[in-house]
């Protein structure tokens, strides 16, 4: 079947030019008619033909054009054209697009029907849908009066710009509606901010961010970088490593979205972030991969953070990178990492001023003491320790406690940890007293309930200065304190959540068991202490943690030792020498030589021991070898305590 549609088309303009709208609608209709109803008696009353099947489009195009010529509406077509708007429920001029539309899509005579009826169904619910809603922004409400008078005109494409236009306008007070969303949920996470609900406040951020337009990546970006603040600092007090893990996370996914090409300097923030948070957790951790990780994103961050470019930013980074550089260099037998530490802090403190940033400077000055205080623990004078110590004071000149709580707590966790230390290379007990107050001072601040697991740090070095308080006094008070104070610590130290920090404390509580084991005459105690150190071995590995390692076998030799004594056998005692010889490994005098000679003195002991249940000399002999490498380093200038207890040992047995 011929397509007419073309053809009528075509002499639409000359149809429109000589008649009426009603009278071309008239003879569009009635031709529709003929087409779709079969009623071909319409078709022929305008168009005298006999099988109109047989009439070719160029005959029809004369035919409709002859036809044309002084064209009358008859009463009949007029009835069917209204008989045709009250079927479809529409008026003319909507009949008269319908028709233009079925023309310039060509339909197919057998669909036509079909299509008219399908047209006028979409038109019906559209101009329905066009009314304006009483709870309309005014600008909304007159576009659509508009739209839907155009449709009532049967002007589809006006239609049509006027609703693009509606969609350019709902579009831009969808995106306000959005963003306000966002902000509120934004708004939520600040507030859980502030309550320190940083967990809430993490979902909350979260949530701001889906909530953003797609094209607003800034915004997005914002809120999501917040995410990763909260989930950071969750994880840093709260001691919760998924949190720090999906920190982590967050922060790589936003290195991808914000290219150091694009935005160099938001690339080196988030560098610096996640160098952060990797460092923390890397602290939790047995490894060493997320401390190296850390290094490197922090080394990163400072490629665009220069000094020259951003001062007090590159002196951020610098202090972090420190940090980074200590933690590494806690669990490493040499001092690099350590002076690299103390380098970078040095660094930081060419712009972190006192008076220009009294605070970042107390920060940088705490953190310097740290690294101070390390490598002097593994140096045999007191100058580097000294150095920690006025480095810690100075900082809590700054970081008092009415302004900065935490802060001040952690400096005062640091000064009495130098404290201790020195106390224990001098004879007095001033500096351990001074010491044990530093850290109870610091348990002010640092509660359980607040950051557990720095107040289960605090706790466990207060076991080690009272545990060496305890060593110097005849009772036992001192060594109960400390013994109650590890296990305090381990409540929240546990192997699962800080395995090398719950070895620590593993082998310190063994050092303060042994010590009140030393004192009573059963063994229960010097049996825990010995349990004790071989559970803090299991992830005081000599591959892992050399230095910690060498320690630990120092300190199960000497529990073995203690036990050997009080029974009959020697399995003990061996034992004890193969401890004290596996530490002098990696305790060597070029290394840590007050440790080598701590060893020494106490592989000497364990010798003599078995000497005396020996027949022979051999093992006296060696016993008598080792005190007197002990007293190398055991000098009475350094340590005078250390060296009249081993002038003892080898004056009482040699």
């Amino acid at each position: 079947m011929p397509r007419l549609w073309i053809l009528l088309r075509k002499n639409w303009i000359f149809l429109k030019k000589n008649r009426s709208t009603r009278e071309t609608i008239a003879l569009l209709v009635s031709i529709a008619i003929a087409l779709v109803g079969g009623v071909w008696a319409v078709f022929t009353y305008v168009f005298p033909v006999e099988k109109p099947g047989k009439v070719s489009p160029k005959e029809l195009s004369g035919i409709i054009e002859e036809a044309t010529k002084g064209w009358i509406v008859s009463e009949q077509q007029r009835h069917t054209i209204d008989t045709l708007q009250a079927n479809l429920g529409v008026n003319e001029r909507a009949l008269t697009a319908f028709f233009i539309t079925l023309g310039e899509n060509e339909v197919p005579l057998e669909q036509l029907k079909k299509k008219l009826l399908e047209i006028a169904g979409h038109y019906k619910e559209l101009l329905a849908q066009a009314k304006p809603n009483p709870d309309d922004e005014p600008a909304v409400a007159k576009i659509k009066i508009a739209a839907r008078e155009a449709l009532e005109a049967g002007q589809l494409a006006r239609a049509d710009d006027l609703l693009e236009q509606l969609e350019k306008l709902q579009d831009s007070a969808l995106e306000t509606r959005q963003l306000e969303r966002a902000s509120t949920s934004a708004r939520r996470g600040q507030l859980a901010m502030t309550q320190l609900r940083y967990w809430d406040a993490a979902q909350h951020f979260a949530d701001a961010a889906k909530h953003v337009p797609e094209e607003r990546t800034d915004v997005r970006l914002g809120y999501l970088d917040q995410e990763a603040d909260a989930l950071l600092t969750e994880g840093d007090e709260r001691g919760d490593n998924g949190a720090l893990a999906a920190s982590i996370e967050r922060y790589r996914i936003l290195l991808t979205l914000q290219p150091r090409e694009r935005v160099p300097l938001d690339w080196a923030m988030t560098e610096n972030n996640l160098g952060n948070a990797l460092k923390i957790l890397g602290e939790r951790e047995s490894g060493t991969q997320r401390l190296e990780e850390a290094v490197a994103a922090y080394r990163a961050a400072l490629q665009e953070q220069t000094h020259k470019r951003l001062p007090l930013e590159w002196a951020g980074t610098q202090n972090n990178l420190g940090n980074a550089l200590l933690a590494l260099g806690q669990r490493e037998s040499g001092t690099g990492r350590l002076e690299e530490a103390v380098a970078a802090y040095r660094a930081a403190l060419e712009e972190r001023t006192r008076e220009r940033v009294p605070l970042q400077w107390a920060m940088t000055q705490s953190n310097l003491g740290v690294a101070l205080w390390r490598l002097g623990e593994r140096e045999s004078g007191t100058a580097r320790l000294e150095e920690a110590v006025t480095a810690f004071r100075a900082a809590l000149e700054e970081y008092t406690r009415e302004r900065a709580p935490l802060d001040w707590a952690m400096a005062q966790n640091n000064l009495g940890a130098a404290l201790w230390r020195l106390g224990e290379r001098e004879s007095g007990t001033t500096r351990l007293e001074e010491a044990v107050a530093a850290y109870h001072a610091a348990l002010e601040e640092y509660t359980r309930e607040r950051v557990p697991l720095y107040w289960a740090m605090t706790q466990n070095n207060l076991g080690g200065a009272l545990s060496a308080l305890g060593e110097r006094e005849n009772g036992t008070v001192r060594l109960e304190e400390a013994v109650a104070a590890y296990r305090a610590a381990l409540q929240e130290r546990t192997r699962q959540r800080v395995p090398l920090d719950w070895a620590a404390t593993q082998s310190n509580l063994g050092t303060a068991l042994l010590r009140r084991g030393e004192r009573e005459s059963g063994t229960a105690r010097l049996e825990e202490a010995a349990t004790a150190f071989r559970a803090a071995l299991e992830e005081y590995t000599r591959e892992r943690v050399p230095l910690q390692w060498a320690m630990t076998q120092d300190n199960l030799g000497g529990a073995l030792l203690r036990l050997g004594e009080r029974e009959s056998g020697t399995a003990r005692l061996e034992e004890a020498v193969t401890g004290f010889r596996a530490a002098l490994e990696e305790y060597t005098r070029e290394r840590t030589p007050l440790e080598w000679a701590g060893t020494q003195n106490n592989l000497g002991n364990a010798l003599w021991a078995l000497g005396e249940r020996e027949s022979g000399t051999a093992r006296l002999e060696e016993a008598v070898t080792a005190f007197r490498a002990a007293l190398e380093e055991y000098t009475r200038e350094r340590v005078p305590l250390q060296w009249a207890m081993t002038q003892s040992n080898l004056g009482g047995r040699s």
